[in-house]
């Protein structure tokens, strides 16, 4: 018996690794929000330093998460490797779009928190699209 491919099931593959993914990065934000406030509040550490870590924990988590679970894609040192490329290429996306808001909006008098939080939320939806996009085309494309 054989199976065919519908532009239903196809959609469906879609839908279902978008919801995976999003949800995926709202975890991966969470670990990458809470270390930034953690190692900037708590620790004292520069903006650009606290972000450049917790961009590497928060992607680290992702990609673990998103290869077995939203594309569900076996391991390889290729597909390894072009995910290293690809988050070096986010990692200069985010954290310099962070870096230049979070200084733009350092001449406001809101608190570090909410300057925190409006950078980070538009560097990491920047850089999510992009990560989708490049992952399912090319990363994880079957």
């Amino acid at each position: 018996m054989t199976t065919t491919t519908t532009d239903d099931d196809k959609h469906h593959r879609l839908s279902t690794q978008l919801v995976r993914f999003v949800i995926t990065g709202c975890l991966s934000a969470v670990v990458d929000f809470g270390l930034l406030n953690l190692l900037m509040l708590g620790f004292g550490w520069e903006h650009t330093w606290a972000k450049m870590l917790s961009f590497v924990a928060g992607t680290t988590t992702a990609y673990v998460i998103n290869r077995r679970w939203t594309f569900r894609a076996e391991a390889s040192s290729k597909r390894f490797l072009a995910v290293v490329v690809l988050y070096a290429i986010t990692f200069v996306l985010q954290v310099g779009i962070y870096s230049l808001l979070y200084r733009l909006m350092q001449a406001t008098d809101w608190p570090v928190v909410v300057v925190n939080a409006i950078a980070f939320v538009i560097a990491q939806g920047i850089a999510t699209t992009v990560n989708f996009i490049v992952q399912r085309t090319l990363v994880f494309k079957r």
